[in-house]
């Protein structure tokens, strides 16, 4: 699920038959991830992925979640939120084909979110009688504005890379051929930081944004 090319942490969700759907063994190994590299004085950049080249993550895997009775329970999502919110630098969503339901908990959670042509947004969370995370909540609003954020929850809408852009859910959109180039060309000015800036910047910039 993880990566490291010395100072960048890529992790890739792995589950390309299941559309890279969550399980809940996968969110704690995701928020042990964040939380590791929280801690780690040598990272500068992280970067999400899915596996397989189609699909970014199709959420939670719902089916596992109903038969463990633990739909509902929204604690391990919120803890995933919050881990990923606080590593200390550059974190960037490489959002290579659809993204839908949970998966917009690790999209939102990063700095910057890339996007293919052919990705779709979508957060279904009436249909499947849940929640989005509380930063998830917050999260929209901040970049799209309630009325959105209204369409996009109560409204069940699904949205597509353009659109998406235009509404500012994500910040560029690239070819698939150039999403690696487009992450490395993004994350050199934080390689190439001076110690301890990086981190000083992330944390204004999170103070500032409320």
């Amino acid at each position: 699920m993880a990566k490291r090319d010395k100072a960048v942490l890529k992790i890739v969700l792995n589950r390309p038959e299941k559309a890279n759907a969550l399980t809940r063994e996968m969110l704690q190994q995701l928020t042990e991830l964040f939380d590791l590299a929280s801690e780690d004085d040598e990272l500068r950049v992280l970067t999400i992925e899915g596996a397989g080249g189609r699909v970014f993550c199709g959420g939670a895997d719902l089916g596992q979640f109903i038969d463990t009775g633990e739909a509902g329970d929204d604690d391990f999502w919120e803890e995933l939120a919050e881990a990923l919110s606080s590593v200390p630098f550059l974190t960037i969503a490489k959002i290579n084909g659809p993204c839908i339901g949970g998966a917009l908990t690790l999209a939102l959670g990063c700095d910057i979110r890339l996007a293919v042509p052919g990705a779709v947004f979508g957060y279904p969370v009436l249909r499947n009688g849940v929640f989005t995370t509380r930063q998830d909540g917050r999260r929209l609003e901040a970049l799209i504005g309630p009325g959105r954020k209204s369409l996009f929850l109560l409204g069940g809408c699904r949205v597509e890379a353009e659109e998406a852009l235009s509404w500012g859910l994500v910040d560029k959109i690239v070819s698939k051929e150039q999403l690696e180039a487009a992450t490395g060309a993004l994350s050199k000015a934080a390689l190439e930081s001076p110690p301890g800036h990086l981190e000083a910047l992330k944390a204004y910039c999170r103070e500032v944004s409320g």
